[in-house]
């Protein structure tokens, strides 16, 4: 059950208090080195599905951990984003409330032996968390292009909710209409 891209995931959990109280705390260059946690963070995200999908390990463990790891990551960071004054409450709310609803989607259709995979819009709000997130970390380092950080938050933001409510409409009439 331990193979190495269920590892993966766990060490992307595991870094998470670390990214945290790199950025909570006064930490000298807080900003590159939270910045380089979170995308070290991020790459495990990529890698343990490649590999498992490569080497034929997909568990059941992996299957509920990869999830579950890329929300605790994305969660936390948007919280630190907040907390930072980096990212607009409202927004961070949107984004972990979507991945709250489509997990609890995919659970409700796991009990009716239902699976529903990552959808291209899905993928798409994942990089542009991942560079919203990224972009928000360094933005007071970043001068003239500091504007990039809102705007990709917005991005994220707009793709995030395109993202869930495609979900619902694609899976979960599916889901509805399914025996119990």
């Amino acid at each position: 059950m331990l193979n190495l891209p269920n590892v993966l995931s766990l060490i992307r959990i595991l870094l998470v208090p670390l990214i945290v109280v790199v950025l909570l705390t006064e930490v000298e260059d807080k900003e590159f080195i939270g910045l380089g946690l979170f995308l070290a963070a991020s790459a495990t995200d990529f890698l343990d599905g490649f590999i498992a999908r490569r080497r034929q390990q997909v568990t059941r463990l992996g299957q509920l951990l990869d999830p579950a790891a890329d929300k605790i990551l994305t969660s936390a960071a948007f919280i630190s984003l907040v907390e930072l004054g980096l990212a607009p409450a409202w927004m961070v709310v949107i984004v972990v409330a979507r991945e709250f609803a489509v997990s609890a989607l995919r659970s409700v259709a796991a009990l009716q032996n239902l699976a529903i995979s990552a959808s291209r819009s899905a993928k798409l709000k994942t990089g542009l968390q991942i560079a919203a997130i990224s972009l928000a970390i360094v933005s007071e380092k970043l001068g003239e292009f500091q504007k990039l950080a809102p705007a990709c938050l917005w991005a994220a933001v707009l793709v995030t909710l395109y993202s869930g409510v495609e979900y619902f409409v694609r899976y979960g009439r599916m889901v509805v209409r399914s025996p119990s």
